[in-house]
């Protein structure tokens, strides 16, 4: 395990449920990529980042992350997460809008974090979709 992986992942997540976006960018690379892989979301560089960080908070004014299970090398985390959130705002995934309820959502999901010179050069997301969409009230099988 990596002492300094597992600090700057501790840092990161605090600053995520804080909702500090300079403490995040802070902590990524000035080349860094963000990659959703289930919703799509995706910059590179810390001016789309941002532009991206604020459009999930503004989406989510509430979002929380706990961490489940963490796994640290010196190059690279993997963070095991459940996210929380009430759904105040209309979600479009698709053709569909999803209409506000008001209600708390709850969806689980992995970050694969590779590190470079003790910062983030990568964050990629990896959620349960369908879990997230019937919540919202999707009708999926």
């Amino acid at each position: 395990m990596s002492q300094a992986t597992q600090t700057i992942v501790e840092r990161y997540t605090d600053a995520w449920n804080r909702h500090d976006v300079s403490a995040i960018l802070a902590l990524h690379t000035e080349d860094a990529s963000f990659e959703n892989h289930t919703s799509g979301g995706a910059a590179v560089g810390k001016a789309e980042l941002r532009k991206l960080i604020d459009q999930v908070f503004a989406s989510f004014a509430d979002l929380r992350f706990t961490t489940r299970r963490a796994y640290f090398a010196e190059n690279v985390a993997i963070v095991e997460w459940t996210a929380t959130a009430t759904h105040a705002q209309p979600i479009a995934r698709g053709t569909r809008t999803f209409a506000p309820t008001g209600k708390t959502l709850a969806w689980n999901g992995v970050d694969v974090l590779p590190i470079r010179d003790g910062l983030i050069a990568r964050k990629d997301v990896y959620a349960d979709s369908v879990s997230f969409l019937k919540q919202l009230g999707s009708s999926l099988p």
